[in-house]
Formats: structure tokens, C-alpha cells, sequence
């Protein structure tokens, strides 16, 4: 039997206790994140299998590798598409509203996953220029779920535990990226024991098995498999109440859908109460009123968001990289091609089962005691400690017999990044904007992110050619350091209502 709720929409949903439906929002919209981070993160395993593939060089010593523009490309230009599906598709989540365009986002992904696995020619130009085709709208797509699944949580959860379901959400980013490691050591493992080949040095052509194709294709398409799983349900959610009632203003559709979702009787009056209790001044993103109310706190979260970015996106697209260079890693010329991309993947996937996961998930349990302004600072504060302390004594961590100390703190990096500002810069843009623009604001926020993505992913190669991996180590600490300074623009959301957070919920004071 529901319960009585009377009085306020918004009010029931700040007060209301978790319910199951709460949990199964959680996981609707966090396997569009698992999808996402899978896509994102499981080309930087392939890329060396693509090299030795496609780039062959016979009689050379080392085995074939992406020419430096190619391989940015290939790991950076689904950025480029996430940066654009960000934008468009959180202004377009304020226009038409979330649940009209959740589902579209799904679709894209999922027939981009597949494609890129298709990814059609023989000859390396037209494969690498396919792949890249797909993988930009691959990323368009993914760009789209980060403002719709931040703002739609954020307006379904109650105040009191509002950041935990919106962080739930984001750390299923992690599972993704662990599930992207352990599928490409399975699949690798499954085809080096059906089709059995030589390391590099003893016989550099047989290395690369003609079945090598089919894994990295393999391991692509099996990115669509969670988002085709939640299709179904994501299409079956309602539209949230806050869209409904404060943007779209049809109290009656409002109140209907969130008798039924939380389990509570409440009458259209009631949601007619909410709309003449908020604020009748509709300013514009582009208004002088919104600059003064919010301009800094703008400001603030896509500037956070742009240098983390920075930071996380290049340490993760180039682990390989940094794990060859401190001896980690064997040389390539010691595996064949298969080997070799397991052997990435078993590093890849010790660091995020010991540091990126279990990072999200401390944020999910200590976000609302904490607040996301503690943990933004001590994240950007631990990031720029580690990175210093890797590059300060750079050397000596390349010695035999100091790898696993590198590797300790690299993983702390990981942790606090994770436990840091990687989850409050997605958390935070979808709390403390008003509906109507909420959906836009996280867009702008989450594009300036990726961004500093494409930065990360197309220069930190370049810098460490020409600066070396000890000052691009120390550039990362500098980036994090500046990144804790602009964290003091944003206000500290826990606790309080979204409407409280924006200035919705009385008249505009300016």
C-alpha cells in the first residue's frame, strides 16, 4: 500500500528513504558508464597488436608499432566524438528531455561497438582510417550518456544520499575498465593456446598469427554486450520530476510518475506547489544573471574537470608505455603478438583491481559524510604528492630491483584520482545548476574534461619524447596542484536540495 505524501514533489523525492527502484537507476544508468569506459580505455590494449598486425617492418629488430600520429589518433579521436556528444546532447537533454534522448545514446554505442570491431580493408590505411570513422561516433555516443546519467540520478536520489547513487553510477566506469583487461586476457589466452607462435626474435614473421585479426576485433565488439543488455529498461524509465514538473511545467505527468516510482500517493496540486514556489526567473545560460550567479562555479567545474582529465587520461592510455619503460614490462621482441597484448592487459588489470576500483567505490561510501569538496582536495593533493615522487627520483625507480615501489605509488596515483576529483568533477556539475540548464552545464563541464583528454592523449606521447618521462611526470604533479586551486570555485553540494544548491527554490536575488 503507498504511503500519504503531501504537500511537495521535490520534497518527497529530497526526503524519500533508497528504494529498489533507486538501485536499479543506478544500474541502468551505470552500464551506460560500464559501456562507456570499456569503449574508452580498451584501445590503449590493442594498439600494440595493431602495430604488429599492420605495421610490420620485415627484417627489422622490433616488431611493427602505430606511427606516432596514427596511434594518437586511433587511442584519441573517440574523445574528439565525446567532447561533441557531450555538448549536444546535454543541451539537448534540457530542450526535449533526459528520457527523450537516453536511449538514442545506447543505440549509437552500441552499433559503434560492433562497427569498429568491423572495421573493413586489408591494407592498414583504410582499416586504421575506419577504425577511427566508428570510433568517433562510437564516442559521440558516449558523450552523450555522461550529462544525461549524472542528471538524471542526481534528480531521481534523495538529498541525503544523493552523491553516493550519482558516484554508484560513475564507478561502474571502474568495472568497465577491469572488465576491459580481463577480456582481453581471456580472449588473448583462449587464441595463444588454439594458435601457438614464436616470440618476435626467433621467428619475426610467424610472431603475428594471421588469427591476431580477429582478437583486437574480438574484444571491440564484445563492448556492446552491456549496453544491449539495459536498452529495455532504460527505454521503460519515466522522465524525472524535476524536468517534468520545473521545465516541461506539466505538474500532472510529474506527480503521476512519481506516485508510481516511489511508491507514494501525491496529487498534481502538490507539484503545482513546487512550480509556484521556484523561482519564475528564467535566465539564460548565456544571461548576465546566469554569470553572476554560477559563472565561477562553471568555471570551476570544467576547469577541475579539464585538468584531471589531463592527467588520468594519459596515465591510463599509456600505462603500457610507462611500464615498458621501467623494465615491467619484457621487451617486445621476447613475445609474440598475442602474448604481448596479455601481457598489457595483466598489468592494466592489476592496477585498476588495486587502485582505480577500489578507489570509486571508497568515494561511493564516504561522498556524503566527506562532501565532494574534502574529497576533490585531498585527491588532487595525494595525485600531485605521488606524481612528484615518482618523477623526483625518476631513475631510481627504473632500477631491476625498485619496479614494484613505482608501481605502488603509480597505483596510489590511480586510487586518489579515483577517491578524488575523478568522481566529484562528474558528481558536482549535476547538483548545483538549475534544472533547465542542469543537463548543459554538465555537458559544457564534462566536454572541457574531455578536452583535457585529447590533450593527454595526442601530447603526452609527444612530451616524453622531447622532455623525457621524468619532467612529463612533473608537468602531471603541476596540472594536479593547479587543479586543487581552482577546486575552491566549487560549492559544496552535500546535504543540501538541487533547488537550495541552484537558487531555484526562492526569488533571485541580484
Amino acid at each position: 500500500m503507498a504511503n500519504k505524501e503531501q504537500g511537495s514533489v521535490l520534497k518527497a523525492l529530497d526526503n524519500k528513504k533508497a528504494t529498489w527502484f533507486h538501485v536499479t537507476t543506478v544500474i541502468i544508468s551505470g552500464m551506460g558508464f560500464f559501456t562507456d569506459s570499456y569503449d574508452l580505455f580498451v584501445i590503449s590494449l590493442v594498439t600494440k597488436l595493431l602495430g604488429r598486425i599492420y605495421y610490420h617492418n620485415p627484417g627489422s629488430s622490433s616488431p611493427g608499432s602505430l606511427p606516432d600520429g596514427i596511434s594518437a589518433a586511433v587511442s584519441g579521436v573517440a574523445f574528439a566524438g565525446t567532447f561533441i556528444g557531450q555538448i549536444f546532447f546535454g543541451c539537448l537533454g534540457d530542450k526535449l528531455g533526459r528520457k527523450r534522448v537516453y536511449g538514442l545514446t545506447l543505440v549509437i554505442m552500441t552499433l559503434c561497438s560492433i562497427c569498429s570491431g568491423l572495421s573493413f580493408g586489408s591494407d592498414p590505411k583504410t582499416v586504421m582510417f575506419t577504425l577511427c570513422f566508428f570510433r568517433f561516433w562510437l564516442g559521440f555516443g558516449i558523450g552523450g550518456d555522461y550529462p544525461l546519467s549524472a542528471t538524471i540520478m542526481s534528480e531521481y536520489a534523495n538529498k541525503r544520499t544523493r552523491g553516493a547513487f550519482v558516484a554508484a553510477v560513475f564507478a561502474m566506469q571502474g568495472f568497465g575498465i577491469l572488465a576491459a583487461g580481463c577480456v582481453s586476457l581471456i580472449v588473448s589466452a583462449i587464441f595463444d593456446h588454439k594458435f601457438p607462435s614464436p616470440a618476435y626474435m626467433v621467428d619475426p614473421s610467424a610472431s603475428t598469427v594471421p588469427q591476431a585479426d580477429y582478437v583486437w576485433r574480438i574484444i571491440l565488439m564484445l563492448g556492446a554486450v552491456p549496453a544491449l543488455l539495459t536498452y529495455y529498461w532504460r527505454a521503460k524509465m519515466p522522465e524525472t520530476a524535476r524536468y517534468t514538473a520545473l521545465v516541461a511545467k506539466n505538474t500532472e505527468q510529474a506527480a503521476s510518475d512519481m506516485s508510481k516510482v516511489l511508491d507514494v500517493d501525491i496529487e498534481a496540486a502538490s507539484a503545482e506547489h513546487d512550480l509556484a514556489r521556484v523561482s519564475s526567473d528564467e535566465f539564460g545560460l548565456f544571461s548576465k544573471k546566469f554569470l553572476q550567479r554560477h559563472g565561477l562555479h562553471l568555471l570551476g567545474t570544467a576547469t577541475t574537470w579539464f585538468l584531471l582529465d589531463i592527467a588520468f587520461y594519459s596515465q591510463n592510455l599509456f600505462q603500457k608505455d610507462i611500464f615498458t619503460t621501467i623494465g615491467w614490462l619484457p621487451s617486445a621482441k621476447t613475445m609474440n603478438a598475442i602474448q604481448e597484448l596479455y601481457k598489457i592487459a595483466k598489468a592494466q588489470t592489476l592496477i585498476a583491481l588495486c587502485g582505480t576500483v577500489p578507489g570509486y567505490w571508497v568515494t561511493v561510501f564516504l561522498i556524503d559524510w566527506m562532501g565532494r569538496f574534502k574529497i576533490q582536495v585531498v585527491g588532487f593533493s595525494m595525485m600531485t604528492v605521488f606524481l612528484t615522487c615518482l618523477a623526483i627520483p625518476y631513475h631510481h625507480w627504473t632500477l631491476p630491483n625498485n619496479q614494484i615501489g613505482f608501481i605502488i605509488l603509480y597505483t596510489l596515483t590511480f586510487f586518489f584520482c579515483n577517491f578524488g576529483p575523478n568522481a566529484t568533477t562528474f558528481i558536482v556539475p549535476a547538483e548545483i545548476f538549475p534544472a533547465r540548464l542542469r543537463s548543459t552545464c554538465h555537458g559544457i563541464s564534462a566536454a572541457s574534461g574531455k578536452a583535457g583528454a585529447m590533450v593527454g592523449s595526442f601530447g603526452f606521447a609527444a612530451l616524453v619524447k622531447a622532455v623525457g618521462m621524468r619532467v612529463t611526470l612533473l608537468i602531471m604533479a603541476g596540472i594536479s596542484f593547479v587543479g586543487l586551486l581552482f577546486t575552491f570555485l566549487v560549492p559544496e553540494p552535500k546535504g543540501k536540495s538541487l533547488e537550495e544548491l541552484s537558487g531555484e527554490a526562492q526569488p533571485e536575488k541580484i
